[in-house]
């Protein structure tokens, strides 16, 4: 009987060792802090960015307009073409013919260039925004260092999110980080401010 006991003190041993580790595992993450913010929410409240997008819309517009009116001068070459095909000879022809197509596909590069993959408007874009973005982030960084958050969830994005406890809502302290006054819109947002129900917000 001795010898079966002594043969189970090392079994023993390593399941004890095994539930510390899970029990410490669990005491440390149940003493992380985790918040969310609503990156969109932050967005509108934030002038430069409603400004930005007036621009983008403004530039993007004006693009439209530009390519719409090849493309209409495009159809008007074809219907003339059309309409005068059978007074012209077989060399104006093929030279009518190659103008429409020339430009045809002039006003699709053009098209592809403002509004493609990479193209003018996406760059202007990222001209406008990005430091915007820039400044959300390290907003959010400076409160998540501050407060000592392990993590920062936006519920805005692609993150699949099925509950939130408003309190732990910085969006409105992302805000103020940033110098801006949230807006009373947020229903979501923290009422006490700062996402640990502590700090209320500077107005």
């Amino acid at each position: 009987m001795i010898t079966f006991a002594a043969s189970k003190m090392p079994i023993m041993k390593n399941f004890i060792i095994a539930l510390m580790l899970v029990f410490g595992m669990n005491a440390a993450l149940s003493a992380q802090k985790f918040g969310f913010v609503d990156s969109q929410y932050i967005l509108e409240n934030v002038p430069e960015y409603k400004s930005a997008q007036q621009q983008l819309d403004k530039i993007s517009l004006q693009w439209q307009k530009e390519i719409e009116a090849k493309f209409a001068e495009i159809d008007k070459m074809y219907k003339d073409f059309q309409a005068e095909a059978i007074l012209l000879s077989d060399d104006m022809k093929k030279k009518r013919e190659d103008e429409i197509i020339d430009k045809e596909k002039a006003a699709k590069e053009l098209q592809k260039q403002r509004f493609g993959k990479g193209g003018d408007l996406l760059k202007r874009r990222q001209e406008l925004i990005k430091p915007i973005q820039d400044k959300v982030y390290n907003a959010i960084k400076e409160i998540s260092t501050t407060k000592n958050y392990a993590a920062v969830f936006d519920k805005s994005s692609d993150l699949t999110i099925l509950y939130t406890n408003p309190k732990f809502d910085i969006s409105d302290a992302v805000l103020e980080e940033m110098g801006y006054t949230p807006s009373k819109g947020n229903d979501d947002a923290n009422p006490a401010g700062g996402g640990d129900g502590g700090d209320a917000p500077k107005k």
